[in-house]
């Protein structure tokens, strides 16, 4: 998953180092799992060639139009935390900069995903008129106002709405980070969680993230260790729900819960994370890594990574892993 960290001007501090933790983190225990086919590659992105944080320390940035196809690009809070500077801050040149980066990339197929005050900066760009969302709590109001045709569910953490993702409140971000994770692997995310947010010590398990906790599924989490045994072999909703001693109906409905995908959409999901990072590592002909990922040959594999990913064969092997 390519993933663009969009940092403007004055960026919450504790906001941008805890996204970019989490997927260093997830990173290093996909390794540790055995997961290589999974990896998130970050990149921090702005809008000036110069870009403090809020604490004033300089973020190197790439620049936000070299970053042309992302899967999903984040948008961390600003460190402006009350109304009146808020306001301030969104007149800002690089924040309606920011707006128009973020509505080429979605048109490009990108998702967005934002947290905390960085929320504003996803409304501003006007694509979640009509989306469902939610914000930091202590700016409802202002952001109801601002924002009228956002249809805004304050009392949720983390919110999904089509291609979008928005989580409320400065931790929110860790939220948000574990969410984009838990789309790849439900495993990976609560391992995450584990080692960064969620310690059985009373004075730690009283910060634990809430979402997700709320989404964490022992069964989900079970059903991708199982599928990513058998990527090669066809899939059965019975095998399935056999081999984990569950009923199909349950196991369908506990996926569409925690991910919105039925168990064949994640599966075919994880077929084509492994095919890329097949043809990312090694130099094996289409036909074969067809094989490995359950298809009959490589016409079929490459017509569906296209219509998946929007990129071809040698684009996907001229891309850096």
């Amino acid at each position: 998953m390519e993933i663009a960290i969009l940092a403007l001007d004055g960026a919450f501090d504790t906001g941008l180092a805890t996204v970019l933790d989490a997927f260093a983190t997830a990173n290093e225990l996909a390794q540790l799992q055995g997961l290589g086919s999974l990896r998130f590659d970050t990149r921090v992105v702005g809008m000036r060639r110069r870009v403090r944080t809020a604490q004033g320390m300089q973020v190197p940035v790439a620049p936000a139009e070299a970053v042309t196809a992302p899967d999903w690009v984040v948008v961390p809070a600003i460190g402006a935390k009350m109304p009146g500077p808020l306001q301030q801050a969104l007149a800002r040149p690089d924040v309606a900069d920011a707006g128009a980066a973020l509505r080429e990339w979605r048109t490009g197929g990108a998702r967005v995903a934002a947290a905390c005050i960085g929320t504003f900066v996803l409304a501003e760009s006007g694509l979640l008129a009509g989306q469902r969302a939610t914000t930091t709590w202590w700016l409802v109001p202002v952001f109801r106002q601002r924002y009228p045709r956002v249809q805004l569910e304050q009392s949720r953490m983390v919110v999904a709405s089509g291609p979008f993702l928005t989580a409320g409140a400065a931790l929110g971000h860790m939220d948000l980070a574990l969410a984009l994770v838990r789309q790849s692997s439900p495993e990976l995310a609560a391992t995450t969680a584990r080692y960064l947010v969620v310690d059985a010590r009373a004075a730690q398990s009283a910060y634990a993230i809430a979402d997700h906790l709320a989404h964490s599924d022992p069964l989900v989490e079970r059903f991708e260790a199982w599928a990513r045994q058998r990527l090669d072999q066809g899939f059965s909703l019975d095998e399935a729900a056999s081999a984990l001693a569950t009923s199909k109906r349950t196991l369908a409905r506990r996926m569409n819960e925690v991910l919105g995908k039925s168990p064949l959409s994640y599966f075919q999901d994880l077929r084509v994370e492994r095919a890329v990072h097949l043809l990312k590592t090694s130099r094996a002909n289409l036909d074969r890594i067809a094989e490995q990922v359950g298809y009959a040959d490589g016409i079929t594999l490459g017509t569906l990574l296209r219509r998946r990913l929007g990129k071809g064969v040698r684009e996907i092997r001229g891309t850096t892993a």
